[in-house]
């Protein structure tokens, strides 16, 4: 179940990135709610999750998701660059999330 919570708290990463955006530095407020909500609700099931799995996994994962997926998001939805390099080093950041994945219990 742990690594169930820190996957979505990986999701709710990637929603509160979103949503900063969105809000426009805090300046709107529907957006403002939505990414403040994001945010408590990751770290509340980090939290959770980080009664089964070590701090330094748990951590290095939570962030590598929000990582990853923000970036994709950003390339899917806000025309950001899919330079080669930058897809490459977005491989490795999920590669190390996968071997992470492997090496914990």
């Amino acid at each position: 179940m742990a690594w169930i919570y820190l996957f979505v708290a990986g999701v709710m990463e990637i929603a509160w990135a979103i949503g900063m955006k969105q809000s426009e530095g805090f300046t709107r407020l529907w957006p403002s709610l939505f990414t403040l909500s994001a945010i408590a609700v990751s770290l509340f099931l980090l939290s959770l999750a980080l009664r089964g799995i070590p701090i330094g996994t748990a951590y290095a994962v939570w962030a590598g998701i929000g990582t990853v997926g923000t970036a994709l998001v950003g390339i899917l939805f806000f025309a950001e660059s899919t330079d080669l390099l930058r897809l490459a080093s977005i491989g490795l950041i999920g590669a190390g999330i996968v071997g992470l994945k492997l090496v914990t219990p």
